[in-house]
């Protein structure tokens, strides 16, 4: 009897140890997609935020995604704030990490030097925050969900001259040694020749510096009535304070580099009245089901309220997701099933399939990689008493 027991529970031990293999196997293996952001150096306040917003879209897939369906799981890797960051991150994801797609990196100037390696190795790259000219430009496998600055800073400058018509005076200041900087102060003073406005000023400063005395002497003595600034956050946020501090008191127009709550306790309560131009609103909800769901859990998740790039990159991996889920639809296979070359390239062209409902609003991505985007909004910093936080409150134009 004692020899009987043995070989039954000896034989269901091993029934038991083929059975848990087997339900391994079955299960869809989740897809690899990097995400390439600035988590060190000035351009992680940027960075910071994109891997908040896209932690939920990989959160709500997964869940949207039930038992059986396909998941996706981010590997982070830190691009830092220059070019050799961002090709060292590039390099990892594709060479060793061996992701089906990247979303990245942070700043334009890197994009140019990192985006060429994945359209090499014919990896789709989908930028979140590469609002420069000539991006989609570098390769086939290379697209955006940023709108570019030619389509959303001079919506800015209008909503200035709203508010005050007597404008005519206007000093222009960029950072010189950023590329996205100098495509996007292009755009700003060809908005302001347009209409008709004066340029008085235009000064260069470095994304580096932390000492702006001679740019502001120069805004001072054009007495301009508006200040129009393309910097990263850390410098355009203390050029604003210190403009502010110096006593100017027109209007200040900024880039997109003044686009995040992480500014606020840069330049504390002299942010407020900064008017930017977004491509994302966190108050447009009421008929977008998509924005609806990311404010509701990115607050849940972080206590704040989302800015433009948190949804940025939310909408980056989320239409990456989407593309995955378009490919199996349409082969009839899992993408573990796919050689991984086979499955870039089909997410790639999966990608400028059709639009997709983000809580950008609805955005298709052209088969030349641009980002087409119907909403584009205004917003005017308002700080809090205590001067350290404050949000960006939406400007009907």
């Amino acid at each position: 009897m004692l020899r009987l027991v043995s070989v039954l529970t000896l034989g269901l031990t091993l029934a038991l140890a083929a059975a848990v293999p087997a339900k391994a196997e079955n299960a869809a293996t989740p897809v690899p997609i990097g995400l390439a952001v600035a988590q060190t150096s000035n351009a992680a306040l940027f960075g910071l935020e994109q891997m908040d917003g896209a932690k939920i879209a990989q959160a709500r897939h997964n869940a949207a995604m039930g038992a059986n369906g396909t998941k996706i799981t981010l590997i982070f890797r830190d691009t830092a704030g220059d070019e050799a960051g961002a090709v060292n991150a590039f390099r990892t994801l594709l060479e060793t990490d061996k992701v089906v797609a990247i979303v990245g990196p942070t700043l334009s100037q890197q994009a140019f030097a990192a985006d060429p390696l994945a359209d090499q190795a014919k990896t789709p790259v989908v930028a979140p925050s590469n609002t420069a000219a000539g991006i989609p430009d570098i390769g086939p496998f290379v697209s955006r969900v940023s709108a570019p600055m030619s389509q959303v800073a001079p919506h800015s400058v209008r909503q200035a001259l709203r508010l005050n018509p007597a404008i005519s005076r206007v000093a222009v200041l960029f950072a010189h040694n950023d590329a996205y900087c100098a495509s996007e102060t292009a755009t700003f003073q060809e908005a302001v020749k347009n209409m008709g406005l004066t340029t008085v000023a235009v000064k260069k400063f470095q994304t580096t510096d932390t000492d702006f005395t001679a740019q502001i002497a120069a805004v001072l003595e054009a007495r301009a009535d508006l200040a129009i600034i393309s910097g990263l956050a850390a410098d355009a946020g203390a050029l604003v304070r210190q403009l502010r501090q110096k006593g100017y008191a027109g209007l200040i127009v900024g880039g997109n580099g003044l686009n995040s709550t992480n500014i606020f306790p840069v330049c504390g309560a002299q942010c407020d009245g900064i008017l930017v131009a977004q491509a994302y609103s966190p108050d447009a909800v009421a008929a977008n089901p998509a924005n609806q769901g990311f404010v509701r859990d990115f607050q849940a998740a972080y206590h704040k309220t989302p800015g433009q790039f948190s949804a940025q990159a939310y909408t980056a991996v989320q239409v990456i997701a989407e593309a995955v889920a378009r490919v199996e639809k349409e082969s009839g296979k899992k993408a573990g099933e796919f050689e991984l070359s086979a499955l870039r390239q089909a997410v790639n062209a999966a990608l400028r399939s059709g639009p997709f409902l983000t809580p950008l609003g609805e955005i298709r991505i052209l088969p030349s990689g641009e980002v087409e985007q119907k909403d584009v909004f205004v917003s005017r910093i308002a700080m809090n008493p205590d001067g350290r936080t404050g949000s960006f409150v939406l400007v009907a134009e």
